[in-house]
């Protein structure tokens, strides 16, 4: 939503200083120009990219308008499910844990957090991770180094519609120009006409450029930039999956383990030691009994 708002502050700045140069907004409507520059950017990114990735680019920008949901509140229910996971665990045994693995959706714990089944990478990181350590014959420090690699690979992927739009972000100035000389070249066909559809084909051409750099450094690169924070968000919330299943792995009780993912959360979205508390002995069926 903050990325709409500042979209909206940048057309409006841009359009109030127009305006009070007594400049004319229709002047600046040339939808021609605009099918010019953004098909030809589409079209660049359609020629470079494959479908996986084209489609990752559009829930990449449909993610920056909903937002991010790794907020504070997030965190703390996922604290919150891992401590109901280990309290669940000591009780019921690692056997009992493997059948909560291979189906997720079915398990006492994880369905009742639909938040964190709606994110399929993050149930699978997390529960392939868990399989491996109820499997036995494993040694911790293999695992971890097994959490890693899955991390490289999906940061890898998740670079990979950033730097798709970026490039398309830096083509549009020149498609701009483009624009701007096709307009020239039309203006020249119309020489000896009336000065005003001169002025008006003149006008349209350098419309072009300017629609080029406004889309590339106004609204694409921002976009790519917010992109990227939002890919760094989803990297620290996979970090906190790979620090719970390590304190796991470890044997940590029930507390001091959710108290080990707390410390690898960022700070801006951290819950507090008390906030985690009343969270995970406060709520859920499994924490009020260990409590």
């Amino acid at each position: 939503m903050i990325s709409i708002i500042g979209i909206v502050i940048v057309l409006g700045a841009i359009a109030s200083g127009y305006l009070m140069e007594h400049g004319k907004l229709l002047v600046l409507f040339q939808p021609a120009e605009l099918v010019i520059i953004f098909g030809a950017a589409i079209g660049t990114v359609v020629v470079a990219n494959p479908l996986p990735t084209l489609i990752r680019i559009g829930k990449g920008l449909a993610g920056i308008l909903t937002g991010s949901p790794y907020t504070k509140e997030f965190y703390a229910e996922n604290l919150k499910m891992m401590y109901e996971l280990f309290n669940y665990v000591r009780k019921a045994g690692t056997a009992k844990l493997e059948e909560d693995v291979d189906n997720p959706g079915k398990s006492p714990v994880f369905s009742k957090y639909p938040k964190f089944l709606k994110s399929h990478h993050a149930v699978q990181f997390l529960c392939d991770t868990l399989r491996m350590a109820v499997s036995g014959g494993v040694d911790p420090l293999d695992i971890d180094q097994m959490m890693e690699v899955d991390l490289e690979v999906h940061h890898r992927e998740s670079a990979e519609p950033i730097a798709a739009l970026t490039t398309m972000a830096d083509a549009l100035p020149g498609l701009g120009i483009v624009a701007a000389v096709l307009g020239v070249v039309i203006t020249m066909g119309a020489l000896g006409g009336p000065k005003e559809e001169i002025g008006h084909r003149v006008a349209a051409a350098l419309v072009g450029t300017f629609l080029g750099i406004l889309l590339c450094y106004g609204i694409f690169s921002p976009l790519a930039s917010a992109m990227g924070k939002q890919n760094d968000a989803e990297a620290n919330y996979f970090g906190f999956l790979r620090m719970t299943a390590l304190a796991f792995l470890k044997g940590l009780s029930p507390m001091i383990a959710v108290e080990m993912a707390r410390r690898s959360i960022p700070t801006g979205v951290r819950p507090s030691f008390q906030e985690m508390e009343a969270a995970c002995r406060g709520g859920g069926k499994a924490a009020s009994k260990a409590a």
